[in-house]
């Protein structure tokens, strides 16, 4: 898919529209959630974000809610992905395997099926400006 783009940076849609979003979202704006990870087939013309970058974090109707830098990336199989990246998105995991099968299931609800060669795009990120959306 092509990223939109959102007040001239490209859009950060984090999850799922609706209740899974606002979480996320809320997490990034309160500092907990500070990477998120991509299957590769999201990415479009190997369109991957870079370190450096910012982007627009959006809600379910593409309006920026806070703007983010990107300051690391990583490529890597699945079945790598190490705990400490688990422990930066700060969605609460208590494990790296809570963490993939977490994973596995949204990815598998969206149509993806994962095993532990699939490569997986690392992204981490820092909140540059925000603020948490009045919207519940």
């Amino acid at each position: 898919m092509k990223f939109p783009e959102v007040e001239g940076l490209r859009a950060l849609e984090l999850g799922t529209p609706g209740p899974m979003r606002r979480r996320l979202n809320a997490l990034v704006l309160e500092g907990k959630k500070r990477a998120t990870a991509g299957t590769l087939d999201e990415y479009v013309d190997n369109e991957k974000e870079f370190v450096g970058e910012h982007l627009a974090l959006v809600d379910d109707d593409l309006q920026r809610v806070a703007t983010v830098r990107v300051t690391e990336t990583h490529e890597m199989p699945f079945g790598d992905v190490p705990w400490s990246f688990a422990q930066a998105e700060g969605e609460g995991h208590e494990s790296i395997e809570e963490w993939r099968e977490g994973h596995r299931r949204y990815w598998s609800r969206e149509g993806v099926v994962v095993n532990d060669t699939t490569p997986i795009f690392l992204l981490f990120l820092e909140l540059v400006e925000g603020s948490i959306p009045l919207r519940k």
